[in-house]
């Protein structure tokens, strides 16, 4: 298979990655592949075997033109500034172009220890990597900005963690895996020279547009600040909690990476964790629009010697952007809501009907997916479905008159409405339940769970006879439910 590699960042920043080599797996098996995104890229594998995929998505060969790498970063883990992390279990094989000229990289992700592994085995186990594929793969059909899953290969090795699992490795698919951590890392080590050079870079890989503007490097600032306000403003949206917003996971790009103890909120609950490492609810789901701030006020602190260089004033125009913020991603989240409600552009009360609503669905622990689907029902003049979710008949009723009178204030049929709001209301998430059960089969073997779940998540909006157990929530009586990191 010929991946006609493209290696701009090796190539153009040497000092900003370490080589390697992955460790050879034994007996790579194929678990899962991505045709679908194979084709995207521009890969062609219609005459490849499973095996030889197995072999090229494991480390087992390497495909011509790679040029295998690690890269650099630091980050703020919880807080706590760790001045070197890197990729300790991640190479980046290289990059491609595809056929409509978008770059991207290929990693894999599990593929044995690197010169950032700080004495790691730089693998991952059969669950991670499927909860990443599966995960990613449903953010995507959300049209949530996201890396993507390639394959899934077992190495026919075993990981050791609290106890020995079968390894795996993912190939992850993304638009850079450049970081907030990234900018950090050279920041702290190196400074502007550095800085600069990575921005430069940045700039032109992704955003070519604001080369020529005054001050690039603020500029840079000020985009990647407007990515990660819609970025959050998708993932309150559909109930997605991180798990761990450190600043090593955020990438420039406004892409979700690193699904490591993340899960999807089932009963609405502003402070919602799933993270066993999370005590302490920092990255909560009501909290992360606040943690976002602070993530893009740290990437102004790294961007600031590049930033400084161009035009010292500038830097009182960065500190700005950071503070307004708060602002910007209020905006960017009554958008979000308004287009989840059906609501026109502009009601002047949107704000206050929006706050209350999350208020209304905390106070009665309504289920958040669901929910959405009933009041679309609800246009079509069916309000079982919304009477079911709540624990006492008209549990809501005062919100749901507002809401409805904010809709007649528009002129779309309700039919047409509700149409609208079930194309971005999602049916079908990844229920904690439904992938946990997934995982523990996949353990044992049997990948039919998995897939079937896969297939389901793949197309969330269109309700499908057969299908109605994946749209419904935990049993009442259920565990709380607890994530953990997949390192």
């Amino acid at each position: 298979m010929d991946f006609a590699f493209d290696n701009s960042f090796h190539d153009q920043l040497e000092g900003f990655y370490a080589p390697g080599d992955p460790e050879k797996p034994s007996a790579p098996k194929l678990l899962a592949f991505n045709p679908i995104l194979a084709a995207r890229l521009g890969l062609c594998t219609q005459d490849a075997h499973a095996a030889e995929l197995a072999e090229l998505f494991s480390g087992k060969a390497m495909p011509n033109g790679a040029a295998p790498i690690a890269l650099a970063y630091a980050g703020h883990q919880f807080g706590h500034f760790s001045p070197q992390l890197g990729d300790g279990r991640a190479l980046l094989l290289g990059e491609i172009v595809a056929p409509d000229g978008a770059r991207f990289d290929i990693q894999l992700k599990g593929s044995g220890p690197t010169a950032f592994s700080r004495n790691g085995d730089g693998k991952a186990a059969i669950g991670p990597v499927l909860r990443e594929f599966l995960v990613s793969e449903a953010m995507a059909a959300m049209g949530v900005p996201t890396t993507r899953a390639l394959a899934a290969v077992a190495t026919g090795d075993r990981v050791q963690r609290e106890r020995a699992h079968p390894g795996a490795v993912l190939t992850r698919v993304a638009s850079s895996h450049i970081r907030v951590g990234t900018f950090q890392f050279f920041a702290a080590h190196f400074g502007a020279d550095h800085v600069i050079q990575l921005s430069d870079y940045s700039i032109k890989r992704h955003f070519p547009d604001i080369a020529d503007a005054a001050n690039p490097h603020l500029a840079l600032l000020d985009r990647v600040i407007g990515l990660q306000c819609a970025l959050i403003a998708r993932w309150l949206g559909v109930g997605f909690i991180h798990g761990v917003m450190n600043t090593d996971n955020v990438a420039i790009s406004g892409e979700t990476i690193d699904y490591g103890p993340c899960a999807f909120m089932d009963r609405f609950a502003v402070n919602t964790v799933f993270s066993s490492i999370d005590t302490g609810g920092r990255y909560a789901y009501g909290r992360q629009p606040q943690i976002m701030h602070w993530n893009m006020a740290r990437f102004a602190e790294a961007l600031l010697p590049a930033i400084h260089r161009v035009a010292p004033d500038d830097v009182e125009a960065a500190k700005a952007l950071v503070d307004a913020i708060p602002e910007r991603f209020r905006a960017a989240w009554h958008a979000e809501v308004r287009q989840k409600l059906g609501l026109a552009e502009g009601g002047g009360d949107d704000a206050e009907l929006i706050d209350s609503l999350f208020g209304e669905l905390d106070k009665h622990s309504v289920d958040f997916t669901s929910f959405f689907r009933a009041l679309a029902m609800l246009l079509r003049g069916e309000g079982a479905m919304m009477q079911a979710l709540l624990p006492i008949a008209d549990a809501m009723a005062p919100w749901i008159a507002d809401w409805w009178q904010r809709i007649e204030q528009g002129a779309a049929n309700p039919l047409e409405l509700a149409d609208a709001m079930d194309a971005v209301n999602p049916l079908y998430i990844p229920r904690n339940h439904r992938v946990e059960a997934a995982l523990e089969a996949a353990e044992t073997g049997d990948l039919a769970p998995w897939l079937e779940l896969l297939e389901v998540v793949r197309a969330p909006f269109d309700a499908r006879p057969g299908l109605e157990r994946f749209a419904e929530p935990a049993p009442a009586d259920a565990a709380p439910y607890t994530t953990f990191c997949g390192t």
